[in-house]
């Protein structure tokens, strides 16, 4: 699995990373490092959640984060 992050620096000053897949994986952070870190916790959450419930395969998982261009 590969995840793209987005990043937009939000006119109160607080960053915002998002990863469009899967939906809704957004976090905000005072540097985009520290959204960049919220973000990428909560995606391996939500893989976590949906290999416990069987609704991706863990046969040879690899996650590849990298940030939009």
């Amino acid at each position: 699995m590969e995840f793209t992050i987005d990043f937009e620096r939000e006119d109160d000053g607080r960053w915002i990373a998002e990863i469009p897949s899967p939906p809704g994986t957004m976090a905000y952070g005072a540097t985009p490092e520290r959204a960049r870190a919220h973000a990428q916790a909560l995606a391996l959450r939500i893989i976590a959640e949906r290999l416990e419930h069987e609704e991706v395969s863990s046969e040879a998982l690899a996650i590849t984060f990298r940030a939009a261009r």
